[in-house]
C-alpha cells in the first residue's frame, strides 16, 4: 500500500496468496496418500525457502513490489492448503469425541501466534527493516519442519489410500473425484461448504486483505496501528477459540448458523465505525464469532468423512476458499466507484442474507438437535 498506493494492486497482492485454492483437493490426496505429517513437513521446508528468498532481496537491496507478488503467488500455491491438511493430521490423531476441543485447541496456537506477530511484527519492522524480519521468519518456518518431522507418523493415515489400477493420470483423476463427490454427499457437508465459501467471498475480505486500506485510508494510521486491528481480530479469533475448547456437547451446527450471523451482524457495524478503539473492539466480537463458524464448519466436515478420504474433503473445503480472492478483487473495484463503507454494507448484508437462506434450505439438516450435524 506504501510502495503502490493503490487499493486495487493491493487486493491483487492479497488475492495472490490464494491462487492455489483451486489445487488445494490434489494436495489433499497426496496427503492421503504419503501422510499428513510429511506433507506438512515437506510444506513449511517450502516456506522456509520462500521467507530466506524475500529475506536476500530485501538484504541486497533487490526487493520490489513485483518480486513480491511473484513470490507471494508461490507461496499462495501451497499454503491455502496448510489448514485443511492440519485438520486431517488432528482427525488421525484425536479421538472422535475429542475432536472439537482438539481442532479449537489447535485454532488457539493459530490466533495466538497471530496476535504476537501482528504486534511485534510491525514495531520489528519500523526498527530493523524487512531484510533482518524475514531472518527471524525463515528461522521459525525451519523450526516448524523440524518440530513436525519429529510428531510419530500416525499409523492410520500413512498409507491410507490405496493405488488405484490404470494410469498414474487416470488414477489421479478417480481419486480427485472420489474425494469431491464425498465431499458433496451429505446435506450437512454441503451446508458446511457453502458457509465457508460464503464467508470467504463476503466476510474475510473485510478483516483480511482490506483492513490495510481501513487503517491507512480510514482510521489514518501505519502499520503499527495495522497491527493492533490485526491483532484485535486474532484477539477475538482466539476467545471464541479457547471457550469451544472447554465448553463440551455443543449443537455445533447451530452453533455454525448462530455464529456466523452475529459475524456478519459484527461487520456491518465495523464499516460504520471511524474511532479506533470502538473499532477494535468490534473486531475482537467479530473475530470471537468467525472462530466458532469455522470451527463448527471444519468439525461437521471431518466428522462426516470417511477416514481415508479427509484429505481430500478437507481439501475441497480449502477450494472454497477461493472465493476470498474473488470477493476482494471485486472489493477492489467497488470501493473505488462507491467508497469502502458502501461496499462493507453490501457484503456484509448479501452474507447475512445469504446464510438466512442456507440456514432455511438445509434447516431439516442443521436446526434438529439430534441431528447428525449435532451429534456431540
Amino acid at each position: 500500500m506504501v510502495e503502490t498506493g493503490s487499493v486495487l494492486l493491493l487486493t491483487i497482492f492479497a488475492s495472490l496468496q490464494y491462487v492455489g485454492t483451486l489445487i488445494a483437493p490434489v494436495f489433499g490426496m497426496i496427503g492421503d496418500r504419503m501422510g499428513h505429517r510429511d506433507l506438512l513437513a515437506a510444506m513449511r521446508f517450502a516456506y522456509t525457502a520462500l521467507a530466506a528468498t524475500i529475506m536476500t532481496l530485501a538484504l541486497t537491496g533487490h526487493l520490489a513490489p513485483l518480486n513480491v507478488m511473484i513470490i507471494v503467488a508461490i507461496m499462495g500455491l501451497i499454503r491455502p492448503s496448510d489448514l485443511g491438511v492440519r485438520g486431517a493430521l488432528l482427525a488421525d490423531i484425536m479421538p472422535a469425541e475429542q475432536l472439537v476441543g482438539a481442532i479449537s485447541l489447535s485454532r488457539t496456537t493459530q490466533d495466538s501466534a497471530r496476535i504476537a506477530g501482528a504486534l511485534t511484527g510491525a514495531g520489528l519492522l519500523t526498527v530493523l527493516g524487512i531484510g533482518f524480519v524475514y531472518v527471524a521468519i525463515a528461522c521459525l518456518y525451519l523450526t516448524a519442519a523440524v518440530l513436525m518431522l519429529c510428531l510419530a507418523r500416525p499409523a492410520k493415515s500413512f498409507g491410507a489410500v490405496g493405488h488405484s489400477k490404470g494410469t498414474p493420470g487416470s488414477a489421479l483423476l478417480r481419486d480427485l473425484k472420489e474425494g469431491i463427490v464425498h465431499a458433496w454427499s451429505g446435506p450437512g457437508m454441503r451446508a458446511a461448504l457453502c458457509v465457508a465459501f460464503l464467508a470467504n467471498l463476503t466476510a474475510f475480505p473485510l478483516t483480511n486483505g482490506l483492513l490495510p486500506y481501513v487503517a491507512r485510508e480510514i482510521f489514518h494510521t501505519d502499520q503499527t496501528g495495522l497491527g493492533y486491528l490485526s491483532a484485535s481480530f486474532a484477539v477475538g479469533s482466539l476467545i471464541g477459540s479457547i471457550t469451544l475448547s472447554l465448553v463440551r456437547g455443543l449443537p455445533i451446527a447451530r452453533l455454525l448458523i448462530g455464529a456466523t450471523l452475529a459475524w456478519y451482524a459484527m461487520l456491518l457495524v465495523f464499516v460504520e465505525i471511524r474511532t479506533m478503539p470502538v473499532a477494535m473492539a468490534c473486531l475482537v466480537l467479530a473475530g470471537m464469532a468467525q472462530s466458532m463458524s469455522m470451527i463448527s464448519a471444519a468439525v461437521i466436515l471431518i466428522r462426516t468423512a470417511s477416514a481415508h478420504l479427509r484429505g481430500r474433503v478437507m481439501g475441497v473445503r480449502m477450494m472454497v476458499i477461493y472465493g476470498l480472492p474473488l470477493g476482494l478483487l471485486a472489493a477492489g473495484s467497488l470501493i473505488d466507484l462507491i467508497g469502502f463503507s458502501a461496499t462493507g454494507t453490501l457484503y456484509a448484508g448479501a452474507g447475512l442474507i445469504s446464510m438466512v437462506a442456507i440456514a432455511l434450505r438445509w434447516r431439516a439438516d442443521l436446526w434438529p438437535v439430534h441431528a447428525p450435524a449435532n451429534a456431540r
